[in-house]
């Protein structure tokens, strides 16, 4: 997949952007997916998806520590090695983020980038580094409730889609690569499916970018959330540049409800 790896769009499917508190997610979940790209026309499992919450406590205040991974099956290793590497420091009630990692290994790339939120003033301190070592700081200045990727996987998780009207629409704006991604989501209604954890009733949202390097279109990716208190995210559908494919649920513990 290039540099659009599969966590990067797996993070892009399910990101929103409106007011809401936290009643779906607790420190010591875990959820894992399998990846798969068409290749030859075939969908293919290719890679482990990983994501984790955990309570981290400092001298001022007790934040969750979201930690989402991905890693190709040892059999594509040599095809082509992704060991990515997505978390993000968080307000546990708000998913507000304070503190945000990205380490991209990806064949012969490797990134690295931090960024410090400071919510107050709206503004981002970037700290980039790549495989040269070389590093760049900078300073950015972001709208009002722009997060980054991983937090907003799982504040989208805090919405009330119960009381949404199919055809709703919200958009959102995620800060990747010092830039700031504008998307749309589209609620479409319930349908039940049958995942590895379980048949689920489930929300159904389209998910469109602005970022044409990622997901292609307004109505060629989907996400199915569980319709339940953990809304947990059990498929995924995705177009890219390259090809398409898609993210099902393996396993989930640990959960809030």
């Amino acid at each position: 997949m290039m540099r659009i790896s599969f966590i990067v769009v797996f993070l892009l499917l399910v990101s929103t952007d409106i007011h809401a508190q936290n009643n779906a997610i607790a420190a010591g979940e875990k959820l894992t997916y399998a990846a798969s790209y068409n290749m030859s026309g075939v969908l293919t499992d290719i890679a482990q998806i990983t994501m984790e919450a955990t309570e981290v406590k400092t001298s001022k205040a007790t934040l969750l520590r979201l930690k989402c991974t991905a890693a190709t099956y040892s059999k594509w290793d040599n095809f082509f090695k992704i060991r990515d590497l997505y978390e993000s420091y968080v307000n546990p009630i708000n998913m507000t983020p304070y503190l945000y990692n990205r380490d991209v290994n990806e064949g012969s790339y490797f990134k690295n980038e931090k960024y410090t939120f400071n919510p107050k003033t709206n503004t981002v301190k970037s700290v980039q580094k790549k495989k040269n070592n070389n590093v760049e700081e900078k300073n950015l200045t972001i709208n009002s409730g722009t997060k980054d990727i991983v937090s907003t996987i799982y504040y989208m998780r805090t919405l009330d889609y119960k009381n949404m009207s199919v055809g709703t629409r919200k958009t959102f704006v995620i800060l990747f690569d010092r830039e700031e991604i504008k998307g749309l989501i589209t609620y479409l209604g319930k349908e039940t499916l049958t995942t590895d954890i379980g048949k689920k009733e489930c929300y159904k949202l389209a998910v469109g970018s602005s970022d044409t390097k990622a997901l292609q279109g307004t109505n060629s990716n989907f996400i199915w959330l569980t319709a339940d208190e953990n809304k947990v995210l059990v498929y995924g559908k995705f177009k890219i540049p390259v090809g398409n494919g898609e993210i099902k649920i393996k396993s989930a513990s640990g959960l809030k409800n």
